[in-house]
Order: C-alpha cells, then structure tokens, then sequence
C-alpha cells in the first residue's frame, strides 16, 4: 500500500509519519526539508527562488513516487507529489512568486510525470487552525520559519480546503489536528489508529 500524510506546514505530518511507521511498521518516506538546498532562500526571497524550490520538490516527489510503486511493501510519503502541486505551487502561482512561463514549464513536466503515477491507496489529510500552525513552527524553531507570514498560512489552509474538497480524486481520512496530542497522548494516537484500522482493514465496523 501507499499512504501519503497531506497538510500544511507545522500541521504535524512528519511526526504522524514517524509514529505510524513505528506503530505499523511501515516504511516511511520523509520530506527533504534539512537538507534542501533552496529552501532558506526561498523564505529569504520567496519572488526569486520560488520556481527553483517547486522544481526541487517535484523532483524529489517523482522520485519517491518511483521507488513507491516498485515497494513490495507499505510506505508512508509525508507529503504527496499532488499537494505539492495543487496547494504549494498554485499558492505561489496566485501570490505572483511565479511567472506564467515558469508556471507553464513546471504544470507541462508535472503532466508527464503523471502518465507513471499513482494514488495514494490512502490520503490522511491533518486539517489544522493558523494558530495550531504557528505554535508547531515556533515549537520546532527552524530559524527560516521564523519570519513566515501569517497570510502565507492561511492561503495554504484555503488551497488545502479546496485541493481536498475538489481537485484530490482519492480517498481521504480527514483528522482535525487542532484538539489532538498524538505525540504526547496515547489516547489521541489510538484515535487515529483506530480509524486508520477502520479504513484500511474493515476493523470494528460497529464503531
């Protein structure tokens, strides 16, 4: 199986990620986030590095996508290839980080690497308030999130909405984040499991 954790930045996927992975044993497949070359330029000069950075995250996607669909096993993508699309890049599209021809060549290379993809048997969408967000961000203190803005985040939570809602065509779990401790509060994690077990493998149909 392929199973992506979806949401926006501070939401909690790489840590759901990691201890879904523990819990299951599955492979988990992170997001290069410490070692991207572009990314502390980008929050620097968004207008500049802007095609650079969604170039990289394309690449690196793709690739994943790749080694997913020769796995003979369960992996876990925190982040999928399609919201990188459909919420990352046309954000920075709308907030005119991009211009139509760089726009044009990204959709046209996503395009073909779409021939060869494939859906995420599950989608586990976090869906978390602005505020949540930005507790996480400055919990976690990575210096180049530090100056994010507020309107970034909020356009992102509104692309995600609608990216869920009406551009995703697979399955989704949705889990409101805002009101939940799955890394300090087993109970909460159990919730998610449980749901995931429901989904994935018919477990407790009465519930």
């Amino acid at each position: 199986m392929y199973i992506a954790i979806s949401g926006n930045i501070g939401s909690g996927k790489t840590t759901l990620t990691r201890l879904l992975s523990r819990h299951y044993g599955w492979e988990a497949r992170y997001e290069q986030v410490d070692h991207n070359p572009y990314l502390e330029d980008y929050y620097r000069d968004i207008r500049r590095w802007s095609f650079n950075l969604e170039v990289y995250f394309l690449k690196e996607r793709f690739r994943d996508l790749l080694a997913i669909t020769k796995a003979g096993h369960t992996v876990l993508q925190d982040r999928s290839i399609f919201e990188g699309v459909y919420v990352f890049m046309a954000n920075n599209k709308a907030m005119g980080h991009l211009s139509d021809r760089d726009y044009d060549t990204y959709m046209e290379l996503f395009e073909q690497m779409m021939q060869v993809a494939k859906l995420p048997d599950l989608m586990i969408y976090l869906r978390a308030s602005v505020p949540h967000l930005v507790a996480n961000i400055q919990k976690r203190g990575r210096d180049y999130e530090q100056a994010m803005q507020l309107e970034y985040l909020e356009n992102l939570n509104l692309r995600y909405e609608h990216f869920i809602a009406h551009q995703y065509k697979g399955r989704v779990m949705t889990i409101d984040v805002d009101r939940l401790d799955f890394l300090g509060n087993k109970r909460d994690f159990g919730q998610i499991v449980d749901r995931i077990d429901r989904t994935l493998f018919g477990l407790f149909p009465g519930d």
